[in-house]
């Protein structure tokens, strides 16, 4: 088993409650097209771990990439945002009236 297959456990899970099928609805962030459930949160999660494993596996042996966990990847900490010149001449003033930079205005603003 590579290395790959048995990192299993690195990638984000999410174990949500779906009232309308009744059972707890799995999903791995890493790999957004997978689901799986079950009747609950422990279940549904032992369950994506198994496809995530199998899907690994799968990807592995056709020479597909394998995503890397969100946990193991290296952020630089810098982001390019497109936004309207209207909404960046609105988040200059209010960042001014502040009496703090733009980029110290957002991160307070998505910080919270």
């Amino acid at each position: 088993m590579s290395d790959s297959i048995m990192s299993v456990d690195k990638y984000t899970y999410r174990v949500e409650w779906s009232a309308e099928d009744q059972v707890h609805v799995a999903r791995c962030l890493e790999f957004p097209s997978l689901g799986a459930h079950g009747k609950s949160a422990i279940v549904a999660l032992k369950e994506i771990e198994r496809v995530v494993t199998a899907s690994i596996k799968w990807m592995a042996e056709n020479g597909e990439a394998i995503p890397e966990p969100f946990g193991m990847k290296a952020y630089k900490g810098n982001l390019t945002l497109r936004i309207p010149a209207e909404l960046h001449r609105s988040i200059a003033v209010a960042s001014a009236e502040q009496g703090v930079s733009i980029n110290q205005y957002i991160l307070a603003k998505i910080a919270r």
